[in-house]
Formats: structure tokens, C-alpha cells, sequence
């Protein structure tokens, strides 16, 4: 997925359009864990990156991209660009201390 939401519209509020936003998200990320893995891997990983352009992004956790977003509405940003890439990957053990 690599997208620019926008936040601003004429008739619909800025929270509305953040709702939406994360909800198309968790979708896409739903639909992305669901599909079937490569012979050897064990889960799907996500490579996020996350800026007010494309031109600006810089890589994020996963579990960062909803508190990003929320920031982008308190400081009144007209849009954001976000891009997630799914990415087979595999468990490794801890190391023991």
C-alpha cells in the first residue's frame, strides 16, 4: 500500500477522515496476514514508512503508524503519505543473557 490520505474536506470533519484512514489500514494489514506464506517463512513482517509527503517519508514500526497518524491530526497537517510493504519473514530465538 502506498498512499496519500487526505484530511481535509469541505463537508466531512478532520476525525471522521482519521477514522476512516485507520480503518483502511487495519484492513489492508488484515488482508496482507491472511494470504498464504512462502515455503520457509513464518510470519508476515511490515516494512512502514510514514511522512506529510512522499517526498519526506521515513521508516516507522508498525505499531507506531496509528500514533503518527494522531499527531498529523493535533498539528492540523492537510494530508499524510503512508506506505506499507508486506514482507515474509522468520522467528529467530532471543539470545540467552
Amino acid at each position: 500500500m502506498k498512499k496519500t490520505f487526505s484530511l481535509s474536506h469541505p463537508k466531512i470533519k478532520p476525525a471522521r477522515k482519521v477514522e476512516a484512514a485507520k480503518g483502511e489500514i487495519n484492513k489492508y494489514l488484515k488482508r496482507e496476514r491472511g494470504k498464504k506464506l512462502p515455503e520457509g517463512f513464518d510470519f508476515w513482517g511490515f516494512n512502514c514508512q510514514f511522512g506529510e509527503n512522499e517526498e519526506s517519508k521515513t521508516p516507522v514500526h508498525e505499531s507506531e503508524i496509528f500514533a503518527k497518524i494522531d499527531a498529523s491530526e493535533k498539528e492540523n497537517k492537510e494530508s499524510f503519505y503512508l506506505e506499507i510493504l508486506a514482507d515474509p519473514r522468520k522467528r529467530t530465538k532471543k539470545p540467552k543473557a
